[in-house]
């Protein structure tokens, strides 16, 4: 049975007013537009709706009946279209991101900040782990977003956005204050213990690359599970840690940290922003991409 929707709606004003005159000034169409798509409804429906008396109209029983599913239909559809305007007017909704924990602390938080002073109403959930884990919840629609170093590989379907340069550097502190004024090649680096983060991740992997294209390769004493731990271990003194200059300005800048003149030049890397181009990203997901991409 394809029954206009218009039809019910009308169907539900008139009983809720219990007056045709009443339901067609509320509906802003005129009293003999209303009667006939009452008429029309119970034509399709096959049954009468209501019995008029001197007062107005009121339910027969089988229209109390279907009043009853009317309402419900018509108070979901209502809360539907109220939904979808909170959601497109970021009143509501959740946006899940994929992120270090290193870019969390050093790139995402105050966009996140930002982001929750704007729209204090919208979710957000972050879920920390290494990159490959992190595009296949990606690609399987449990993340709307993935924050990484790049380069990254290509995926199919994974759109990549580059939003940040950053630059590489090793650094150490005063116990190798020596080094201050001298220039290193990569291959002298050697001579001393090298911090760097274990093979695996992005920054390491970007470091590997340099350094094969100068034809070296490094030999660190100590290899770190995450850029925190090298960062720390750099600073008390255990060797030269590879550190990204961006996140250290505090350290070079009070002078725990210094860094070292290399022959070489390390070009600057980016960090990206990945998501799924087979889906049509949420308004919430939209707003955090323009936050992060216009930085």
């Amino acid at each position: 049975m394809n029954i206009n929707f218009e039809l019910y709606r009308i169907f539900y004003v008139v009983a809720n007013k219990k007056n045709i005159t009443k339901a067609a000034e509320e509906l802003f169409i005129s009293q003999p537009a209303v009667s006939k798509a009452i008429k029309n409804l119970e034509n399709n429906l096959g049954g009468k709706l209501f019995n008029r008396t001197k007062k107005g109209v009121v339910l027969t029983e089988e229209g109390k009946e279907f009043y009853n599913y009317i309402k419900v239909a018509l108070e979901y559809i209502n809360n539907a279209e109220n939904k979808f305007n909170d959601l497109i007017n970021l009143e509501a909704g959740t946006i899940k991101i994929g992120v270090s924990v290193t870019l969390t602390k050093y790139f995402l938080t105050p966009l996140l900040k930002e982001f929750h002073d704007l729209h204090p109403k919208i979710k957000v959930q972050i879920d920390t782990n290494i990159t490959k884990v992190l595009f296949e919840k990606l690609k399987n629609g449990l993340l709307d977003l993935v924050i990484l170093n790049l380069p990254y590989k290509n995926e199919n379907d994974i759109e990549i956005v580059k939003c940040k340069e950053v630059q590489d550097v090793f650094c150490t502190n005063k116990k190798y204050k020596n080094l201050k004024n001298k220039e290193l090649s990569l291959n002298e680096l050697n001579n001393y213990p090298l911090i760097l983060q274990a093979k695996g991740s992005n920054t390491r992997t970007f470091l590997d690359n340099v350094t094969k294209e100068n034809n070296i390769t490094l030999n660190p004493s100590m290899e770190l599970a995450s850029y925190q731990l090298v960062t720390e271990f750099t600073k008390i003194g255990f060797g030269i840690g590879y550190l990204t200059k961006d996140y250290i300005q505090d350290e070079l800048k009070n002078k725990e940290l210094f860094e070292i003149k290399l022959k070489e030049k390390i070009p600057k890397r980016s960090i990206g922003i990945a998501y799924s181009n087979k889906n049509l990203p949420s308004f919430a997901t939209k707003e955090m991409i323009r936050i992060i991409t216009k930085k």
